[in-house]
This record gives structure tokens, sequence and C-alpha cells, in this order.
């Protein structure tokens, strides 16, 4: 089941990478949307159930939090360590940096390929919580892979790379959540370890969520509308967990 859900991932960043190359003035609304998904997903559903998986504590803070925290740390420190806060600035804004350093535009990618493949073993891990946990990590994967999709294709060639290199790193990334799904098929976490990775990875997801998909939504339109489908997709969640409950 897993696999077959990653498989929406692969297609929805096959799509974002498509839309690069068609570039709307909607993406603002897609965004806000996503944002909220996974800005609900790592507070309302990720969190609560590391807490409960991997709840003792390590020096008076449960551990699950800890993780927590750890996930949005290094996701801070991955991002710029590999320049993509400026690369993605980049791809939306037509920054004149893009030709100087092909060679930023391709790191960028490939950190987006291995948040995607994590995307994947999260999918996997979730499955394997239980309940309702897998259909709502899914959702955030998801809906947030068009925009992991848009920005690989559009880091990639924005920096002077060849088109062929761009498509190359766009169906990477498309395939890296099917490969992590599928890899938790050879085995199963203990739950004290599956509550620890949900717990890293919603920090990881609530750091995406609030440092680089929620300010681009708003970067040039910070329009209510594009708040609007933000508080839409964190109630959605909010309905989807109450409902799995």
């Amino acid at each position: 089941m897993a696999v077959i859900v990653a498989l929406g991932a692969f297609l929805m960043t096959l799509f974002g990478g498509w839309t690069a190359q068609r570039v709307t003035d909607r993406r603002h609304l897609v965004l806000g949307l996503a944002g909220g998904l996974m800005l609900g997903v790592a507070g309302l559903d990720l969190l609560p159930e590391a807490m409960e998986a991997a709840g003792h504590e390590v020096l008076g803070v449960p551990q699950a939090l800890l993780l927590f925290v750890g996930g949005f740390l290094l996701a801070h420190l991955v991002e710029r360590l590999l320049a993509v806060r400026h690369a993605a600035h980049g791809a939306y804004d037509g920054g004149e940096h893009r030709h100087h350093a092909p060679q930023i535009g391709m790191a960028a990618a490939a950190a987006m390929i291995g948040h995607s493949l994590m995307d994947g073993i999260a999918i996997g891990a979730a499955f394997q919580a239980g309940g309702g946990m897998g259909v709502t990590v899914a959702l955030a994967v998801i809906s947030h892979d068009f925009a992991d999709g848009f920005n690989t294709y559009t880091v990639t060639s924005l920096y002077g790379n060849e088109r062929r290199k761009a498509l190359a790193m766009l169906f990477a990334a498309a395939l890296a959540p099917v490969a992590g799904a599928a890899s938790t098929l050879l085995f199963t976490m203990p739950r004290e370890v599956l509550g620890g990775y949900l717990g890293f990875f919603g920090g990881a997801l609530l750091y995406l969520a609030a440092a680089e998909i929620l300010p681009e939504a708003h970067h040039r339109h910070p329009a209510r509308s594009t708040l609007l489908c933000t508080v839409t997709g964190v109630a959605f969640v909010w309905l989807v967990t109450g409902i799995a409950e």
C-alpha cells in the first residue's frame, strides 16, 4: 500500500516539474495549501503520535520532542550549507545569479532528491504505524511534492545546467519517494524507533512549511486568498486526523 501511495508522490513531482515550464499566476495558492497541509500534519498528527510512541524523557525532555527540534535544526543546517534557500528564491524571482555556478543548482537539486527519499521512508513508516497515519502523511508528502518537483527542475536549469540534466534530476526526485517507501517493505521499525523517526521527520516538515513553502507562497502574492488556503490545509488535516481516531 505504501508503494502504491508513493506513486502519487511520483506523479505529483513530475507534475510540478512540468508546471515549472508553464508557470501560472496561481502557484501561490497551491503553495499556500501545501504549506497548511504540512503544518497540520507536523503539529497535529506526527508530533502527538511520536510523543505517544517514544515519549520517555532525556534530561527532562521527551525524546520525541528532542528529535522534533533536531529535525527542524538539521533541515535548517542542510539548507544553509547547500544554499537551497538562495537557489529556490532565484527560481521564483528570476535572480541574475543563475548562470554563475551550475554546481549550486545540482547540489540544491540533490538535496531535494534526498529529502524526497526520506519522504518515501516516512510514508512507509507511517503505514507501519497503522490507523490513519499513513493517509495523512501521504497527503502531506504528495501535496508538497508539487513544490519539490517545481523547484528541482527550476533550480537546476536556472543555474545554467542543460535541460537534459534538469529533467534527469526531476525524474530522480520523482523516483525517490517510491524507492524510500519500497525500502520499508524490507523491515519493520520498533515502535519506539518509529516514534522517534516520525518526530524527527515532523520537525523537518515543519521547517519546510514555515521557512520555505509559506514564504514562497506570500513572496509576491501576500493575498488573503493564500492565507485562506493555508488555514484550509490545516483544518483539513485536523478533520482527517479526527476521523482517523
